[in-house]
């Protein structure tokens, strides 16, 4: 193995070692009760859950019909309001397992992207330090013409991450406005 693909996949490793730590740090914040409700929203989640639960209605309504056309008072008589409030429970319990498992996914969602972000910025800044140093070799190199590259200038310095969240917030603000305008709607600064 060359000393280049050894350090390609230590790199790789690196990385994966780098999510791996994030989601087992993800996990391990959980508290036990987060835990419980993850395994429950997996557990209904499945497609199995769906067909019990279609299985379970049929059964409450043909149940409660033959009770009827036997002469018996049904335990749940239709227009099945019994049937109807238990789902009704269900259905509010789902949602808040579901909002819950999913405020916990936002976090490790946003973890995710700050590490992305991060990994970005580096990025450019290494970009920007390889494309100086390629700048500094051109004008050191004799078998080279000597001359001014402003684009080469421009990328060599990093980006500056406050001017871009402010050309991103004006660029937004001037949307917002145009759309108001285009809509005849009055813009509230």
């Amino acid at each position: 193995m060359t000393a280049n693909m050894f350090h390609s996949q230590s790199h790789i490793e690196g990385t994966v070692h780098a999510i791996a730590l994030l989601q087992n740090e993800h996990h391990k914040e959980a508290t036990s009760i987060d835990h419980a409700i993850d395994r429950v929203t997996a557990t209904i989640g499945r497609p199995a859950s769906l067909a019990i639960m279609t299985l379970i209605v049929c059964l409450w309504a043909v149940a409660n019909g033959v009770m009827s056309l036997m002469g018996q008072i049904p335990l749940d008589p239709a227009p099945f309001p019994w049937l109807i409030s238990g789902i009704g429970f269900i259905s509010l319990f789902m949602t808040m397992l579901i909002l819950i498992t999913q405020r916990r996914t936002d976090k490790l969602a946003s973890r995710r992207e700050q590490m992305t972000l991060e990994l970005a910025f580096l990025s450019e800044h290494k970009t920007a330090k390889i494309i100086a140093l390629l700048e500094e070799l051109r004008c050191d190199s004799p078998d080279v013409r000597n001359r001014v590259d402003n684009q080469a200038l421009a990328m060599a310095s990093p980006s500056d991450a406050c001017a871009i969240r402010d050309a991103i917030k004006e660029t937004h603000n001037e949307m917002i406005a145009a759309d108001a305008i285009e809509n005849g709607r009055s813009i509230i600064a």
